[in-house]
């Protein structure tokens, strides 16, 4: 711990001498809350800055900003293109596999710590900025991108140096409650909340709205009102019954119990808002991004009013694509390798989004990971998905996606659950035999 504070404040004096500079950052809610944090913190203390936001970083994008001449701190990337950024003067607070240890980076890996749970890019980011000038508001928007980012779902709660910040600013700008984990406690009637609760999917209930109502009234509550307006004592039943509901139904204990934790709320925003919640917040933040309005995203994370409607908006169509996206992989089907599951979404669904619609996906068989190609102007995007079942075996999709794609001609890479790729058109049938081969091996 002492020398990642140290390498957080060599960091924020590098930056602190600078006058001018760019920030880059990625394109999820981890990243544009990092570039967030990164921006306010350079703004308050009066650096001259301006920010970026890219779907992967590109040897063509590496050349962009080196013709800017200007000092660059990436964020929410960087550390797996490391080699590339040779003729540039920056830093790097990242979370992803890095390529090769560095002074100039805060990246977890490098202190032997878990990149995948233990610390996000915009926790990264944030030790770096906290050193600069200290702000809890800036500390809650690095808590929401790290539930973004799935942090806290292996546990149920956000752990190691994420829970440390999370404790810090607790009473402050963040509040720790136990509660069920589904989405939509802050903004959906209860019987929706539990119709689109898929993590863990609930037989019966998932996907079916009049059994949900049913579900609900038959213990004399109303099923149209938010979650957050019931009592504790109503709360208190429903989650009782829907243990009972899985039990019944050979739930594994397992899964029962992942459908409650820690939620975390930020204190100073709007009673049933989606910024209330740091998961509806990452949500909200995911659908401006996916979308080419990141500066939307951004824009709501300081509380521009005009840019938070917006972003409702995006939010309402991100839903409705992620529901089309389901449907068309229920059309096209899943085949399945020796290893693998995978499905081909050409151009019908888009590659900002396809990744999520995979992890959606792969509650119909967790048992092998999935890969999921899009089209997109430059290439073939992969996406995999995974569970942490899978990783406790030895799986490690951003080490096998990286290998898989560089024997293609591409270039990926990720964390042991979730990781990415962009490969060459006409190469998936290669990358899919490559990739099935690493994992076989990882899964030995």
């Amino acid at each position: 711990m002492g020398s990642l504070i140290a390498r957080a404040s060599e960091l924020a004096e590098l930056v602190k001498k600078q006058r001018e500079v760019l920030v880059v950052t990625h394109i999820d809610a981890d990243g544009i809350t990092a570039g967030a944090i990164a921006l306010g913190a350079l703004k308050r203390i009066g650096i001259e800055v301006e920010i970026r936001f890219l779907k992967q970083l590109e040897k063509k994008e590496i050349e962009k900003i080196a013709d800017t001449g200007k000092f660059v701190w990436f964020t929410d990337l960087g550390s797996g293109q490391l080699s590339l950024l040779k003729e540039l003067d920056f830093v790097i607070t990242d979370h992803h596999i890095p390529e090769f240890k560095s002074h100039r980076q805060l990246n977890p890996h490098d202190f032997a710590l878990d990149g995948s749970i233990e610390m996000s890019g915009a926790m990264a980011t944030f030790f770096v900025a906290s050193r600069m000038l200290p702000s809890a508001r800036l500390g809650a928007l690095a808590v929401v991108g790290s539930v973004g980012d799935l942090q806290d779902s292996k546990f149920g709660k956000l752990v190691g140096l994420n829970r440390k910040i999370a404790e810090k600013l607790s009473g402050k700008s963040i509040e720790i409650c136990r509660d069920l984990r589904f989405f939509g406690k802050q903004t959906r009637p209860i019987a929706k909340m539990l119709e689109y609760n898929t993590d863990p999917l609930i037989p019966g209930l998932s996907g079916s709205e009049a059994n949900c109502v049913k579900f609900v009234s038959e213990m004399g509550i109303d099923p149209w009102v938010k979650w957050i307006e019931l009592s504790l004592e109503d709360k208190r039943k429903i989650a009782s019954a829907l243990v009972r509901h899985c039990m019944s139904l050979g739930v594994s204990y397992e899964e029962i119990k992942r459908m409650a934790g820690e939620c975390y709320i930020l204190v100073h925003e709007e009673v049933g808002s989606e910024k209330r919640d740091a998961m509806e917040f990452s949500t909200l933040l995911n659908a401006t991004a996916r979308y080419e309005e990141a500066d939307v995203g951004l824009r709501v994370c300081f509380g521009d009013e005009k840019a938070f409607s917006r972003a409702r908006t995006l939010l309402q169509n991100h839903r409705k694509n992620l529901s089309e996206g389901l449907k068309l992989v229920e059309e096209i089907g899943i085949k399945e390798l020796k290893n693998i599951q995978f499905f081909h979404a050409g151009k019908e669904i888009r590659d900002t989004i396809v990744g999520i619609v995979a992890g959606m996906s792969l509650v119909k068989n967790p048992k092998k990971p999935i890969v999921a190609f899009a089209e997109n102007e430059e290439g073939i995007k992969v996406s995999a998905r995974a569970n942490y079942k899978l990783v406790e075996k030895g799986l490690n999709l951003g080490k096998a996606i990286r290998i898989a794609a560089e024997r293609v001609g591409g270039s990926g890479g990720g964390h042991s659950v979730a990781a990415g790729a962009l490969i060459p058109q006409g190469t998936e049938e290669k990358f899919l035999e490559f990739f099935d081969s690493v994992i076989g091996e990882q899964l030995k």
